[in-house]
């Protein structure tokens, strides 16, 4: 991964897209401590829904500031972005509720895996070299998930089979969601634009699910600077990786999310005391070394499926 500055003067300093998505990956780590402590107070539909209301804020105003209209000449392709993604976040929050953390957590984080099996499905329907999927990457991928397991250590009981088919799902829905937010940058649309409209999504679906489960709760001091550090952390997040997903390489900026698993380990053990095991210290090492190794490839590799935007 390296950091991409400007050579020449008055241009824009920037970050390479690995960089952009191993930030992205700490501050959603960040939310999820967030998220863990306010869902003391909250339900998962009013943290989907408060969390979405900041966003569709921050974005609104960032597309003024930037004189960038919030009219797309593809809505379709927002439409399916948009309900794919939040439909995962929902199902995302219920699997948590109802499984253990690892668990919910592990399936949540099969979306490189899948993004990889899609791809490699795209190579074989068009055939080699068509699909841009290099064999050395999809190994980082599934070497990275390996990794996940050794952190998580997953369990999942004979009741639990529901909770684990939910955040299954979740997790390829999530996988679809960022291979339409690699398309919505192939084609030029903002990175704002699009966090714009998965942000005014969340907070239909968010208030929806609210409304369905007792409605919205009173708040606390605590509270509410709970929701505005989570909605805050997860604009940003999620403004990172839409501009990360459209610059670089699906499957490689993917591989990259694994380190949000080690931001979380880290955060668990700092804030939780969670225990700290030789089997989940090599499995970080796994991930971080996969991260690097699938970027290092896609930097060697044929940029078959990259956007021509990439830093």
């Amino acid at each position: 991964m390296t950091v991409a500055a400007a050579a020449a003067p008055g241009r824009r300093w920037t970050l390479s897209a690995p960089w952009r998505m191993a930030l992205a990956s700490l501050l959603f780590a960040l939310m999820g401590v967030g998220v863990k402590f306010a869902s003391a107070q909250y339900g998962a539909g009013e943290i989907v829904f408060y969390r979405s209301l900041m966003g569709l804020v921050l974005m609104a105003g960032l597309l003024r500031l930037r004189g960038l209209s919030w009219r797309t000449p593809v809505p379709a392709m927002h439409f399916w972005r948009s309900a794919s993604g939040t439909t995962a976040l929902c199902l995302w929050f219920y699997a948590i509720g109802v499984l253990p953390l690892a668990t919910a957590m592990t399936l949540n984080y099969t979306a490189p895996v899948w993004i990889a099996l899609f791809l490699m499905g795209g190579t074989v329907l068009l055939g080699p070299g068509r699909a841009g999927v290099d064999g050395r990457v999809v190994t980082a991928v599934m070497a990275g998930f390996a990794g996940v397991l050794l952190v998580l250590r997953p369990t999942l009981q004979q009741e639990q089979l529901w909770g684990g088919l939910i955040a299954l799902l979740s997790g390829l829905l999530s996988a679809m969601a960022y291979l339409q937010v690699s398309a919505l940058g192939r084609i030029g649309e903002p990175g704002e634009r699009v966090v714009f409209y998965f942000s005014l999504s969340g907070v239909v679906a968010g208030l929806a699910l609210a409304l369905a489960s007792g409605g919205l709760h009173a708040h606390t001091l605590r509270g509410a600077l709970l929701l505005l550090a989570i909605g805050a952390l997860a604009t940003v997040a999620q403004w990172l990786m839409t501009s990360a997903y459209a610059a670089g390489s699906a499957m490689a900026i993917s591989a990259l999310q694994y380190l949000g698993i080690a931001y979380a380990f880290g955060l668990g053990v700092w804030l939780f005391d969670d225990p700290v095991t030789l089997p989940a210290l090599a499995g970080m090492a796994l991930i971080v070394a996969a991260g690097i190794a699938a970027t290092q490839l896609r930097g060697r590799a044929p940029r078959s499926d990259a956007s021509p935007t990439e830093t």
